[in-house]
């Protein structure tokens, strides 16, 4: 049987279209979830839309349309720009569905069973963006307003059920002091760390249904009630897996899948998927997921991104960078800018400048030297070598980075490294292009009595970026197909990732195609 990979984005929020901060999400879990199938894995990839909430009420009141118009409306947009991101999802989950809806239902009667709700009053303040309740303390440091948005808070008074939270806090610190790996990256580990030893509130669960319009999951116990956002939109995960069973087609669906491998989340949701989510699991006695990775956010241009501004990367300008460059070439690049974790600035000209240099000048030029060699010195026939290991001056060359590849690639997948994994893709491309450079295979070409050792260097290039592309092709499934059939090759199906990235494979007397540029240059502004 094998082994299984369950990866996640956030659920996101239908009160607006989608932009870059949710391709960058999305992408990355795609990137994972290709990877992961590449290597042999059961992949299980889910996204999805979040369509309960004051927020959703209150945009739709804004549009003259129920909440559900709205949601309908707007979940095409995701679907349509994960469509044209060229995004592998295996399911994509609604809270408005009934699958999800009965099992958050359920999920509440366990936690009545168990005793872990109670019903109480919640005075205070309450961020309507981020669906949180806020400390006085909190609320006061920001001079009353949202730390995200910076929008004033609102003042409620009202009935509320509640989750046990503080009573399962120092069972989670105690996890993630003990588990490393559970919060990612380090930072935000640490932050959630921090802030747990101030202290944490029982959790509000709850909104009067009245003040939503009916709209969201009724507290099976309290129908004046709704089931506050996040525990309705965290419990996902495992609603989308058929769990908890209620009786339909999709009990135990896919509760092989659990736990999740790893959730993918921006930082602003951190504390709900790092806090609320273990010790709501804790409490139902589910297993916890294995890491909750955090990243950063997307500015643009050096400012925070604005409509107002101009430089708002919405999925009509993500729609145009990839009919200019390619949804490869996006996809590649916003995982190659920034380590994954980190903040990031979005600008045409480091993409323009990323795009000649690595892909067109190193990648691109390297396919196009070895194919159009191969056409003129054996007829488009990949050449026999004297051997097909690496020894002499291609081990030289070529050894190390292969080996890199090889030793470290699924440990920097399973850390979310994308872009130390693109460089070690890269750094076996630019050591080929220095072996060419070596041996001048054109010099060669002139000498009849050097023709085996030229077979011998054009069939190493050959099953060099053989490499490269099959190791890329998480992130660029189309361009490295291209790429492999300019070699003549398929490589993208035949055996796992670890298993076409060995040295030797490619038949001598394979026909490569005529080549034509893979990532043609762009000539950007100057």
């Amino acid at each position: 049987m094998s082994e299984k990979f369950y990866i996640t984005t956030p659920i996101y929020y239908v009160n607006d279209a989608p932009h870059i901060g949710h391709a960058y999400t999305t992408i990355a879990a795609d990137v994972l979830a290709r990877y992961f199938r590449a290597e042999g894995f059961d992949v299980h990839f889910l996204t999805g839309t979040d369509e309960h909430g004051i927020k959703i009420v209150k945009a739709a009141a804004d549009k003259g349309v129920s909440p559900q118009e709205l949601a309908d409306e707007v979940v095409v947009h995701f679907q349509d720009l994960w469509a044209k991101l060229n995004i592998s999802n295996d399911d994509f989950i609604r809270t408005s569905q009934a699958r999800h809806e009965g099992r958050v239902q359920e999920i509440i009667r366990r936690l009545i069973e168990r005793d872990e709700i109670y019903l109480g009053k919640y005075e205070g303040w309450y961020d309507e963006g981020q669906e949180e309740f806020v400390t006085e303390s909190t609320a006061r440091d920001n001079e009353y307003k949202s730390v995200i948005s910076d929008k004033p808070l609102v003042r409620y008074s009202e009935p509320s059920w509640f989750f046990r939270l503080s009573k399962w806090i120092p069972k989670l610190i105690a996890h993630i002091e003990t588990d490393s790996t559970f919060v990612q990256p380090t930072s935000r580990r640490n932050e959630v760390l921090s802030k747990l030893a101030q202290g944490v509130e029982d959790l509000s669960i709850s909104r009067q249904s009245e003040k939503l319009g009916g709209w969201g999951v009724p507290m099976p116990n309290d129908p004046d009630h709704s089931v506050y956002v996040w525990i309705d939109a965290l419990s996902n995960y495992i609603t989308a897996l058929g769990m908890p069973g209620i009786g339909d087609e999709f009990d135990a669906k896919g509760d092989k899948y659990w736990p999740a491998d790893v959730h993918l989340i921006g930082k602003d949701i951190l504390w709900f998927h790092a806090v609320y989510w273990p010790c709501l699991l804790m409490a139902l006695d589910i297993p916890l997921p294995k890491t909750i990775f955090a990243h950063g956010w997307w500015t643009c241009e050096g400012k925070k991104m604005s409509k107002s501004l101009g430089n708002f990367i919405s999925c009509e300008v993500l729609s145009e960078l990839c009919g200019e460059y390619s949804r490869d070439a996006f996809r590649y690049f916003v995982l190659r800018e920034v380590t994954f974790g980190a903040d990031g600035d979005f600008s045409r000209e480091a993409f323009g400048r990323r795009y000649n240099t690595e892909l067109a000048n190193d990648l691109g030029n390297l396919l196009s030297r070895t194919v159009n060699m191969i056409g003129r010195y054996f007829d488009g026939a990949v050449p026999k070598p004297q051997q097909r290991t690496l020894e002499g001056v291609e081990a030289e060359f070529l050894s190390e980075p292969i080996k890199h590849l090889q030793d470290e690639s699924a440990k920097m997948m399973s850390r979310c490294r994308f872009s130390g994994y693109i460089g070690a893709a890269l750094e076996l491309a630019s050591a080929t292009n220095r072996y060419i450079d070596a041996t001048e295979p054109f010099k060669l070409a002139k000498d009849p009595s050097q023709r085996e050792r030229l077979g011998t260097i054009l069939y190493a290039c050959a099953e060099a970026v053989r490499i490269v592309l099959s190791y890329l092709e998480p992130f660029m499934p189309e361009k490295s197909a291209e790429g492999l059939a300019h070699l003549g090759v398929s490589g993208v199906s035949d055996g796992t990732l670890s298993e076409r990235g060995r040295f030797g494979l490619i038949e001598p007397g394979t026909k490569t195609a005529k080549s034509v540029p893979l990532f043609p240059r762009k000539l950007l502004d100057q």
